[in-house]
């Protein structure tokens, strides 16, 4: 059966609205304990900025997938859940349907959970990990040794519970490490762009955007959720973060949206028997080349310029774009239509 649209609409509406109620409250939480992003050099802001985006932004995450998982409980208690998968058109209910779960897509999702659920908390504790070496490099300025190794043990963690990339090479220590190679590479290509206004969680939410339709579209209906949970999660932080902050990621939210991307990129099957296309596999390079060729770009100059590759600069693709005349917010659309625009010759891999 084709899983229903209206459950990846709900997902997506109830993160962004929980992120926008949820915010306010982060904000004054921040301020009061002083985890503010000051004033200073390289900052254009002139008063301190709430580094509250990552905590409400999981909370966006946490919050509707732990109403669903209770609702799936309690429908499952009240005998209402099938005990043999669905005949493919036996629902209840069509995709058109206001109901939030008919009887089949309530299977489809406990089914799901039940074969996947070691890998599904792994990513869960893998996004908690993310956002608490963030945290407290936010509050602390971790030296770079301590948030690596951080990176790092949260990666492997989420390699070894079965998010693992294989590219049709039938070795474990393979997959183990161009696993956390990725989701370190990805990680730090966020934290790289969060350099302006609204540049980080749009291109997380564009990503997250093209991830999710390219999951549903072939019924991948976890990662689809995963995805519109987190595209529905940045929607509702942005109007926090652009073109004026009243919020900003932080370390904690720019690591905790490079690990979702990394991972959304990992979950979809690109290639199957019924698409044997090898190049699919190339999709994620698309749908996350602006951070990546960002990535590649300074490093490459703070390597030629012997400079730490960690280091900060204004070499960023942002910045050389208000270099040549653009202001600060048509830098940023100009990187977002980029980032919208890339992904679609993806498609020409998969259909």
């Amino acid at each position: 059966m084709i899983f229903p649209f209206n459950v990846y609409l709900w997902a997506g509406v109830s993160a962004g609205v929980t992120v926008a109620v949820g915010l306010p409250l982060w904000r004054r939480w921040c301020l009061r304990i002083g985890l503010v992003d000051e004033p200073g050099h390289r900052k254009i802001h002139d008063q301190p900025i709430p580094l509250a985006g990552g905590l409400a932004i999981m909370t966006g995450l946490l919050v509707p997938l732990l109403l669903a998982c209770g609702g799936l409980w309690c429908h499952k208690a009240g005998g209402a859940a099938n005990t043999l998968p669905p005949a493919a058109g036996s629902g209840s209910a069509n995709a058109g349907s206001l109901a939030l779960l008919d009887p089949d897509a309530a299977f489809l999702l406990r089914y799901g959970l039940g074969r996947r659920v070691a890998e599904l908390a792994g990513i869960v504790c893998g996004a908690l990990g993310m956002l608490l070496v963030g945290w407290l490099d936010d509050r602390h300025e971790l030296r770079p040794r301590a948030k690596f190794a951080g990176q790092l043990l949260v990666a492997a963690l989420v390699a070894a519970s079965g998010t693992r990339i294989t590219l049709f090479v039938p070795n474990v220590l393979f997959s183990y490490g161009i696993t956390i190679l990725w989701i370190l590479t990805v990680v730090n290509a966020f934290n790289f762009m969060d350099n302006m206004n609204g540049l980080c969680a749009g291109i997380g939410a564009i990503g997250a955007w093209h991830l999710a339709i390219i999951a549903a579209a072939d019924n991948q209906y976890l990662v689809g959720l995963i995805a519109f949970l987190t595209f529905g999660a940045l929607l509702g932080f942005l109007p926090y973060n652009f073109p004026r902050a009243r919020a900003f990621l932080g370390d904690a939210g720019s690591h905790l949206v490079g690990f979702l991307l990394a991972v959304l990129a990992i979950l979809p099957h690109f290639y199957t028997e019924q698409q044997p296309r090898r190049w699919a596999v190339l999709t994620p390079l698309l749908v996350l080349a602006i951070p990546l060729a960002d990535l590649v770009w300074v490093v490459l100059l703070r390597w030629r310029s012997g400079l730490p590759f960690y280091q900060g600069d204004t070499n960023h693709l942002s910045h050389r774009l208000v270099r040549r005349g653009l202001s600060p917010s048509l830098a940023v659309i100009g990187i977002w239509a980029a980032a919208a625009a890339l992904p679609l010759l993806s498609y020409l891999c998969l259909w």
